[in-house]
């Protein structure tokens, strides 16, 4: 039976773990960095922070709960003096909520004060964390982002750039960074490119600014120049003098996260060279190919399901309307469920547009089914307006294995498609069919078809299993994790 929570508006969908911004040379840099923060807010909504520096200190403000929010005051943000600053937008996917694991993180070395934004997630981090521990180190956070200040300071010397790569070599996983030091503003993805890092540039009255972050619209927000992604395995130095670039890593086959286009990135973003919006209305349009379905009205899920129902509607010729209502004002529980009003659950954030759906045979397209309970709850409301069938047509195919880069994904009992066939959650779910877009349908879509030896472009682990590092920390032995309990 499905079961949740009917005022978790959150607790169905696939959530990215954050988003990082950064910015050498500009006068207004945690200005410039607040507003970054505010684009890429999709990205994670749990927290957020800013590390500015002076040329001679370095300033700090951390916050639980949206930008708009920490950011809003021109005092908190006039106090983050500098030309120089990085962000990041929090959402957990390791270590728990409270302050001390909102990033960036800083620590303080011989060479002086460093921060660091991370956007991943480590597949080793329990056992370099085991490591560092056994040799002395103390853990603040419990954080997989903190393991890199540790070996940085475990590091045989050097300065913060070899330090820095030292550091990367030992890890394994997911990593798009940026970092701050004294002189540095600093980029790194890692060899696989598992997560968008871009390079912008934005001409001031006292020269150039270069920007790091994890989209183009980011670079938007701030009138910057989009220059080009940042490429696996590069590490990108900004200093006052210009940029630099760095390749200290082998090179290896690239494994972008192919959810980015599906779900994580906002629409009007350009990731590695595609528009994902017109990924998503492509993904759309081959899903029409492979899934028809007799019908009088295609409606998308809002709103990561509008580009793919759009390309659906186009392919199909089948009117595409707003047959439900998003609620853009709408957190999580703002009133006490009583058993008389929990039924209304979804409806905080979605309504039914009765005069789209009433006697009509509908097709909804969304982009992904986790748990399987909102869909439910949203088929359940169209069917209430009037619907006179309800079909689901889903924009990637099923999620049957968790991620470990990063992407907060239940385990893999907990995923529908994992443990029921695509009749079985019809069945479940409650609509007349029910149908994914195939792997290589998918594929097709993105313009990158699978090459020899099934070997892909992209990193696809949690609709294939196949997953591109080792997964050590999920395959040894279960590690005591901190004792540490935090409230905030």
């Amino acid at each position: 039976m499905l079961t949740t929570d009917p005022f978790d508006l959150t607790g169905d969908t696939l959530r990215e773990e954050c988003g990082i911004f950064g910015i050498m040379g500009h006068p207004e840099a945690a200005a410039m960095t607040a507003l970054g923060l505010h684009a890429l807010q999709h990205r994670g909504q749990e927290a957020c922070g800013i590390v500015s520096h002076d040329g001679e200190q370095f300033h700090v403000h951390r916050a639980n709960g949206l930008v708009g929010d920490a950011f809003s005051s021109q005092s908190v943000v006039g106090q983050l003096k500098g030309n120089a600053a990085i962000g990041h937008d929090r959402y957990a996917t390791t270590g728990g909520a409270g302050l001390r694991n909102v990033q960036p993180l800083f620590a303080d070395f011989e060479f002086g004060g460093f921060a660091i934004s991370h956007n991943g997630n480590l597949t080793n981090a329990g056992r370099l964390r085991h490591q560092l521990v056994s040799r002395g180190c103390l853990f603040q956070s419990t954080s997989d982002t903190e393991v890199f200040l540790h070996l940085m300071a475990t590091a045989r010397g050097g300065n913060v750039i070899d330090r820095l790569v030292e550091a990367m070599r030992q890890v394994e996983g997911a990593y798009s960074l940026i970092a701050l030091s004294p002189d540095h503003v600093i980029g790194i993805r890692d060899p696989m490119g598992f997560r968008p890092l871009v390079l912008g540039k934005l001409e001031t009255a006292s020269g150039t600014s270069h920007v790091l972050a994890s989209e183009t619209c980011a670079l938007d927000i701030i009138d910057a120049e989009f220059v080009r992604d940042v490429e696996p395995g590069e590490m990108v130095v900004l200093t006052a003098e210009g940029m630099t670039s760095i390749k200290p890593f082998q090179p290896a086959e690239r494994r972008f996260c192919i959810f980015e286009y599906i779900y994580f990135a906002r629409p009007d973003s350009v990731v590695e060279g595609t528009s994902v919006y017109e990924a998503r209305r492509r993904i759309g349009a081959e899903l029409a190919i492979e899934s028809p379905v007799d019908a009088d009205v295609i409606i998308p899920v809002p709103d990561s399901g509008v580009p793919s129902a759009i390309g659906f509607a186009g392919q199909s010729g089948v009117p595409f309307e707003l047959g439900i209502i998003r609620n853009h004002y709408v957190g999580r529980t703002f009133i006490e469920p009583t058993d008389q009003i929990r039924h209304l659950g979804v409806r905080l954030k979605h309504n039914a547009n009765r005069a789209m759906i009433e006697g009509r045979r509908v097709v909804l397209v969304d982009d992904s089914i986790v748990r399987g309970t909102t869909s439910q709850k949203i088929v359940k409301m169209v069917r209430a307006a009037g619907a006179k069938e309800v079909h689901m047509r889903i924009s990637s195919p099923p999620t049957t294995n968790p991620c470990f880069y990063g992407v907060d994904t239940p385990e893999k009992s907990k995923l529908l498609a994992s443990n029921y066939s695509v009749q079985q959650m019809a069945e479940l779910i409650g609509v007349d069919s029910l149908a994914f877009i195939s792997i290589d349908g998918l594929y097709r879509a993105m313009g990158a078809p699978k090459r020899a030896g099934n070997a892909r472009q992209f990193c696809d682990a949690c609709f294939t299993g196949d997953y591109p590092t080792p997964l050590t920390d999920h395959t040894a032995a279960p590690r005591r994790s901190s004792a540490l309990s935090e409230r905030v």
